[in-house]
């Protein structure tokens, strides 16, 4: 698969610690982990991939069923009506009627945007792409192995500055949040899937623009074992009340959400559907 990319077997160093971020989130101490090598998709799913998918299977999303998203109030009307926000980060606004299909509400489609990245889907609905594209979400691990690209311990996929030689590597918030966005990396929303230059693997926004939902229920104790051997393939916990998500999004910034580093993490319920969370697919290495 042309769209697909080989990452190696092989151990590195999971997580982080530089004690860059929340310690709720459970970023370190790092160890070492050895995932077996498998395939993973170049680009998070598009909104093009994800119509072929609803055409073909009459899927009702989340947000569709629900009948509602939220949606970051930078991207809606000035003379937009108000509606019920989040008391912690009163920059989401609850849509009725957003969902993948019409990302800022009733007064928006997808028309032209078949290159950004799928949003407003839950893990639910990540689940059930993966189940028709014959495909599954990667595990923690193995997110965290492609999007350092065969780099060792760097804060980003292509290293530890946030830019390099001045240009920028992700889709991120600059300016001051959530007032000002100076956009200086050439976007305010989402940017195109193949936007920027690829890792190692030749993945492509492995950090910022959209989240990625992973397979595993989150845990702030993540690092079983006794420290000593690596860890091979592990699978987080067996049960829990939400799942992972990995890479940041283009609403992150070091001021207060510092998490589109390798080693950051985040997490949802499994039914929460956003206007900044997508997803990407692996599956097994065939030979």
């Amino acid at each position: 698969d042309e769209n697909m990319a080989v990452v190696p077997w092989g151990s590195f160093a999971y997580g982080c610690d530089r004690r860059e971020g929340n310690p709720a989130d459970g970023e370190g101490p790092s160890r070492s982990v050895h995932v077996d090598a498998f395939q993973i998709d170049r680009y998070a799913v598009t909104n093009a991939r994800f119509a072929r998918f609803i055409a073909a299977t009459g899927y009702v999303t989340d947000a569709e069923r629900i009948g509602w998203s939220f949606v970051f109030a930078g991207l809606l009307p000035d003379d937009f009506e108000e509606t019920r926000g989040v008391a912690a980060a009163p920059w989401w606004r609850q849509v009725h009627g957003a969902s993948w299909l019409q990302p800022e509400g009733p007064h928006s489609n997808i028309t032209a945007r078949d290159k950004l990245p799928v949003i407003h889907v839950s893990h639910n609905d990540a689940l059930a792409f993966c189940a028709w594209a014959g495909k599954r979400l990667p595990t923690e691990a193995e997110w965290e192995k492609a999007a350092r690209g065969g780099l060792a311990g760097k804060r980003f996929p292509w290293g530890d500055d946030e830019t390099v030689d001045g240009q920028h590597r992700c889709n991120v918030w600059q300016g001051t949040f959530p007032s000002d966005n100076t956009s200086n990396d050439g976007f305010y929303g989402l940017a195109p899937v193949d936007a920027f230059v690829p890792n190692g693997f030749g993945l492509y926004n492995m950090a910022g623009n959209a989240w990625e939902w992973c397979s595993d229920w989150f845990t702030s104790r993540r690092f079983a074992g006794d420290g000593a051997s690596a860890i091979v393939n592990p699978r987080g916990p067996v049960d829990g009340t939400h799942r992972v998500m990995r890479g940041g999004s283009y609403l992150c910034h070091p001021s207060y959400c510092w998490r589109y580093r390798n080693g950051a993490r985040s997490a949802s319920t499994p039914d929460t559907a956003t206007g900044h969370v997508g997803f990407r697919c692996v599956r097994e290495l065939t030979t």
